[in-house]
């Protein structure tokens, strides 16, 4: 990887950082801090979300089959592919760190 693809990277995480309200992570080489914290409770916020998303997608569906709900078959299958879509996205960012780390773990010493 580049120096110029790295510097992009870095710019996109502290833009996201910003976005979601977290203090700008501690991205300085070989220095770990309270940033590594941090990333841990944000990767733990991650897969609640979609954890609840999926919940809802699942209770959506069961109270349409019961007639139990409101709900129109348009906003089920929303919520059905909100579901899809988050955990999808969740596994594609798993697969990333996963192959990150291989990569660091293969390196010379």
């Amino acid at each position: 990887m580049s120096q110029m693809e790295i510097n992009k990277v870095l710019t996109q995480m502290r833009a996201l950082s910003g976005s979601m309200g977290l203090p700008e992570p501690n991205l300085t080489p070989g220095v770990a801090g309270a940033g590594d914290s941090q990333f841990g409770q944000v990767l733990a916020q991650s897969i609640s979300k979609v954890n609840e998303q999926q919940a809802v997608a699942t209770n959506m569906i069961t109270d349409f089959q019961t007639g139990a709900s409101t709900a129109s078959v348009a906003e089920v299958m929303v919520a059905m592919q909100k579901a899809s879509l988050s955990f999808t996205a969740m596994t594609q960012v798993r697969n990333k760190l996963v192959e990150a780390y291989q990569e660091i773990m293969n390196m010379p010493i």
